[in-house]
């Protein structure tokens, strides 16, 4: 059980550098709804991403490409409205931030205004490092985000493990020195060999968060519905299920079903 929950000191950037440095590490998951949040807020997670992965497990697109920026000003509104101590960091969603750093500090400082957010996310290296620089001009935290990056998905064209070759895994480990030198407060390296990522960890200051990572980074992040069993058909090596929700769920529909069609529901104490 978390011992984390009853401190309610906020966590804020500054926070994940101290937990870097001391060796601690960085709790992260996803989040898209007030519910949700609030346990997790609750349970004393470190960090909430609300992310871009809305798209797939909350509106059943196959990518994270369709979700839109207002989408996820909801999103990340429900999110912040359940907070008391984590932090909250919001993907700028695809089309938002590509090729135009003007657009991308308008839809960060959208975010920070409208949702009430803490810090924003976005996926890229080297080509970002304008759009990163004017943002964090502004004042917005900034998040940056390697490896594969699920917006970049058709240029890929597979969701296999990358940097596995030298020139990508050089690139890679350039960009993070870029992203760090920028002045991004963390990345998150996905789906890349554990050695690399934890070079990267080890060459950089800032705090390495990894989702498909290995074990020699500074956090690591799943996503929720992933992590709990509600989807049940996503079976990724770097997935840990620690509950099996979907077969939960479905059983207690069942027997709610059952319950109504025998009209053994409401019962005599369960009506007025």
């Amino acid at each position: 059980m978390s011992t984390a929950k009853n401190e309610e000191k906020k966590i804020t950037t500054h926070t994940l550098q101290e937990m870097k440095k001391r060796g601690e590490k960085i709790s992260m998951l996803t989040a898209y709804d007030f519910s949700l949040a609030k346990i997790l807020d609750d349970a004393g997670i470190d960090v909430l991403l609300v992310g871009d992965s809305a798209s797939n497990v909350m509106a059943g697109h196959e990518t994270t490409l369709p979700i839109t920026l207002d989408q996820m000003i909801y999103h990340a509104s429900s999110v912040v409205r359940a907070v008391k101590r984590a932090l909250v960091v919001v993907d700028l969603p695809f089309g938002s931030y590509q090729g135009n750093s003007k657009e991308a500090l308008n839809s960060s400082i959208r975010i920070m205004k409208e949702s009430g957010a803490h810090a924003v996310k976005l996926e890229g290296g080297k080509e970002v490092k304008d759009s990163i620089e004017r943002i964090l001009s502004a004042g917005v935290p900034v998040m940056g985000h390697l490896g594969l990056t699920p917006q970049s998905i058709y240029k890929f064209g597979t969701y296999v493990v990358r940097a596995k070759e030298e020139d990508e895994a050089q690139k890679l480990i350039a960009d993070a020195h870029i992203l760090e030198e920028a002045g991004c407060f963390a990345i998150v390296l996905e789906k890349i060999p554990a050695s690399l990522a934890s070079r990267v960890a080890g060459e950089l200051h800032i705090p390495i968060i990894g989702i498909g990572a290995g074990g020699g980074v500074d956090g690591q992040v799943l996503v929720l519905h992933d992590m709990l069993g509600i989807t049940h058909e996503f079976n990724p090596r770097f997935l840990r299920r620690y509950m099996t929700l979907y077969d939960d769920m479905k059983k207690a529909v069942g027997h709610y079903i059952d319950d109504v069609k025998k009209k053994d529901f409401p019962n005599d104490k369960e009506q007025y």
